[in-house]
C-alpha cells in the first residue's frame, strides 16, 4: 500500500473513531467525507465566491449544528523552538475551514486524535524532547484557534502547515474514552 493510501486509511479510521465518540455524546453525525469524488478531492461547498473544502463531519445535537474536521495523527510533534508539543493541519484547508465557518455561520471545530505517547523518531533524536507525549482527543473552535496559532511552516505539506501547541487545545477525551478500553489497559 502506498503512502497516500496508508494515510487515507489512517484518516478514515480516525474519522470513524471521532464520529463514534460524538455519537456516544448524543450527537447525530452526517459524514461529509463520504461524498468524496473519484478525483481525490474531499467534499466541497459550492458558492458564488468560490468552492471550499468542507470539514469531515456535520454534527447535530439539541438544535445545535457544528462542523468537525477530524484529524488522526499518531502522536504530537516536538517543536524545538518553543519546546512544546504541537499538532497541525494543511494551511490551505485551514483557511477554507475559516471561510466555511463564516459562510455557513456555523462553528467549525478542529479535532486531533493522538493515540500514541511515543514521540516520532525524528523528534527523539533531540535530547530536549521528552520521552512521552500527550495522548487523547484534543480540539477547539477554529475561531479561537486562529487567535492562538503556534507557528506556520511552508516546508511541510503541499500548501504549508499551521500548528497549535497542546496547551492551546482542550483535552476532550482520553484514548481509553475514545476506544472504550478500561482504564489501565
Amino acid at each position: 500500500m502506498g503512502n497516500f493510501d496508508q494515510n487515507l486509511k489512517t484518516g478514515q479510521i480516525g474519522e470513524s473513531i471521532i464520529s463514534k465518540w460524538l455519537q456516544g455524546k448524543g450527537h447525530s453525525v452526517f459524514p461529509a467525507y463520504q461524498i468524496e469524488h473519484h478525483t481525490g478531492k474531499g467534499p466541497q461547498m459550492f458558492a458564488a465566491s468560490g468552492d471550499l473544502v468542507l470539514p469531515d463531519l456535520l454534527a447535530f445535537k439539541a438544535g445545535n449544528v457544528v462542523w468537525i474536521e477530524a484529524k488522526h495523527k499518531t502522536c504530537f510533534s516536538w517543536h524545538r523552538i518553543s519546546e512544546r508539543w504541537t499538532t497541525g493541519i494543511d494551511k490551505r484547508h485551514y483557511k477554507e475551514y475559516l471561510e466555511v465557518s463564516s459562510a455557513t455561520q456555523l462553528p467549525v471545530w478542529l479535532l486531533f486524535y493522538h493515540p500514541s505517547d511515543k514521540p516520532d523518531a525524528r523528534d527523539l533524536k533531540y535530547d530536549e524532547c521528552p520521552r512521552a507525549c500527550p495522548t487523547g482527543l484534543f480540539g477547539r473552535n477554529i475561531k479561537i484557534l486562529k487567535k492562538v496559532e503556534s507557528h506556520t511552516s511552508d516546508r511541510h505539506g503541499p500548501s504549508g502547515m499551521v500548528y497549535w501547541c497542546v496547551d492551546n487545545l482542550k483535552l476532550l477525551a482520553t484514548v481509553n474514552e475514545m476506544t472504550g478500553a478500561p482504564d489501565g489497559i
